[in-house]
């Protein structure tokens, strides 16, 4: 009986990160349908400002 109840507390304490970590699993899989039936499902990043320090870089770097 002892045995039975120690194993028995041991899963019961590692259910809720069993649980969660499931959880994080499952989610990118679970929003998958749901991507695909909106209209507009393109994640995109916001666009970069130029600012043209790039070529002043470029310039100022290169060695003779």
């Amino acid at each position: 009986m002892n045995r039975f109840r120690s194993t028995l507390k041991t899963t019961m304490r590692l259910l809720p990160r069993a649980a969660i970590m499931l959880l994080l699993l499952a989610a990118p899989v679970l929003a998958v349908p749901t991507m695909q039936s909106a209209r507009h499902g393109t994640i995109e990043a916001p666009a970069m400002k130029k600012t043209g320090a790039g070529l002043v870089l470029l310039v100022s770097l290169q060695r003779d």
